[in-house]
């Protein structure tokens, strides 16, 4: 089969599209999927680069956010048939292994996975908007709506907007009934947000966060004036500490990721003097995926697609994906 595999660390042009790589093959419990779809997520860029403390077994076909069809089903697989359409939930929480990092992903043909991790798909719903979900909008509907709580006349401010998970809190809070503010790094993507359900943008590339957010909402004071509800950061870094100052008091900080540095400082007074809450969220359960699946189905939902790539071009992809030149996701479709 055609698969897009990495032997070591670095950088897209360690990235080799094999034409011969070998079939999976279905052992007990397992099925294959013929893959149709495979969305691209940061974390597959982690993979890549290599991250501390995790070790993955190289070779390795990366993808994590795979929709298909059964191609072959196993021993004791009870309830699967070949021609199934699925939607793969990625961690497999028995065997501790994520796909496309730990063991085999979906940038290939077809991949091998344990039939506990199969999610049914409608037939309603496409390949492409279901391979959207799982890391990206489940992180973001745990986030979102079983974490964060987030309601109708919440004020909430989303960072890092334009990505995966960030389309995906926007569109939920909207859902919700919040006024949405989004922050993104270009008026381009402001509109598409807009279009996505934000009520505000924020050009952060022009404007500091903070003192947009001050100028339009008010200051937070410790009276309870000003500030906004719920600021959704994954981002940690240097927007950590501003993020908290925007908050009103009794304010809500999501978090999910740090994708722009760990190790932040807080000042600790913001925290008990506005009584802010900060609340972590690690993941999904596969009732957020089955929620998203049909929130898609009955048109309440719609994945922004930024483009659909196939295998062949999986260089690119990640590419893109490092450059942070897309709205939404990238999917890459092998060349079938």
């Amino acid at each position: 089969m055609r698969a897009a595999v990495i032997s070591e660390h670095g950088h897209s042009e360690l990235i080799t599209v094999h034409d011969d790589w070998p079939d999976p093959v279905a052992g007990a419990g397992e099925v294959v999927v013929d893959v149709r779809t495979c969305a691209l997520n940061y974390h597959d860029l982690f993979t890549l680069r290599g991250m501390p403390g995790i070790t993955i077994p190289f070779p390795i076909i990366m993808g994590i956010d795979i929709a298909g069809e059964i191609a072959e089903v196993g021993a004791e697989v009870e309830g699967w048939h070949v021609g199934d359409r699925v939607l793969i939930d990625p961690w497999d929480a028995v065997e501790n292994k994520l796909v496309g990092e730990t063991m085999d992903g979906g940038l290939a043909e077809r991949v091998a996975v344990n039939a506990r991790t199969l999610i049914r798909l409608p037939h309603d719903v496409s390949f492409t908007d279901a391979a959207a979900l799982p890391v990206a909008y489940g992180t973001a509907y745990r986030m979102m709506v079983t974490r964060g709580e987030v309601g109708p006349g919440d004020k909430v401010l989303v960072l890092g907007a334009s990505g995966g998970v960030g389309t995906g809190c926007v569109q939920l809070a909207s859902l919700a009934g919040a006024h949405v503010i989004a922050a993104a790094s270009t008026d381009a993507k402001l509109e598409q947000l807009a279009a996505l359900g934000a009520d505000e943008g924020i050009n952060y590339r022009d404007d500091d966060f903070m003192k947009a957010v001050h100028e339009r909402h008010g200051k937070p004071r410790v009276s309870g004036a000003g500030g906004l509800d719920v600021v959704v950061n994954f981002t940690g870094g240097d927007t950590w500490a501003p993020s908290l100052r925007s908050l009103r008091k009794g304010g809500r900080l999501l978090n999910c990721g740090a994708t722009a540095g760990y190790a932040v400082e807080t000042d600790l007074r913001y925290v008990w003097s506005y009584e802010l809450d900060i609340r972590g969220s690690d993941g999904w359960l596969r009732s957020d995926l089955e929620s998203l699946i049909e929130l898609v189905r009955v048109g309440k939902l719609r994945p922004p697609i930024d483009r659909v790539l196939p295998l062949s071009d999986v260089r690119t992809a990640f590419d893109l994906l490092e450059q942070r030149q897309v709205l939404g996701k990238i999917v890459v479709a092998p060349d079938r």
